[in-house]
């Protein structure tokens, strides 16, 4: 119990960091990572990348990494999140095209998302070959590169189901967090 109160008072913390943060900075930031990002082996090695889409504010942005990735001609899987046995479970559905990614609508967290008209006859990650990389969020990561995420558990949630489902586990690319602004 004590646990789960220290990661609610760490995220609200990191929230008002956040909040704090100039659209200008995270652009910067968005944009440094996303460099160091596209020159990893992993990524460049990589087919197939599952990538959270940026909520509108307080993530670093994934939409230079989407892009390219579909340029390389990579496939491209994101989040989408639905219920089943009234149990709320992630998903991580193909990207057919950046005009796609485009048309994407803002689901309640402001994230571009997939409407339910749209995945019939989409492509799930678990019945290709499998996922080489997945670009995660994270509100904060310790020395260890461990994430404490937004609190829903849905990666945490779908990487036991993808590990039951797959021998071989995706290298987990996680997004830095934001550098704090100088006061």
């Amino acid at each position: 119990m004590a646990l789960q109160s220290a990661k609610r008072e760490l995220r609200k913390q990191m929230r008002e960091v956040f909040g704090r943060l100039s659209l200008a900075s995270i652009n910067q930031q968005s944009g440094v990572a996303t460099t160091k990002f596209l020159s990893l082996t992993e990524y460049e090695n990589a087919k197939s990348i599952a990538v959270y889409l940026s909520m509108p504010t307080g993530e670093l942005s994934t939409t230079s990494i989407v892009q390219d990735a579909l340029q390389r001609g990579k496939k491209v899987y994101i989040p989408y999140i639905h219920t089943v046995d009234k149990t709320s479970v992630m998903d991580m559905l193909a990207l057919e095209s950046m005009t796609e990614f485009e048309l994407l609508q803002p689901d309640k967290w402001g994230i571009p998302s997939l409407q339910p008209t749209q995945i019939p006859g989409r492509q799930n990650c678990f019945t290709g070959t499998g996922l080489d990389l997945i670009v995660m969020p994270g509100m904060a990561f310790d020395q260890g590169f461990r994430r404490l995420g937004h609190g829903k558990g849905y990666y945490d949630h779908f990487l036991t189901r993808y590990s039951k489902w797959s021998n071989k586990m995706p290298f987990l690319g996680k997004s830095p967090t934001f550098k704090q602004e100088p006061r």
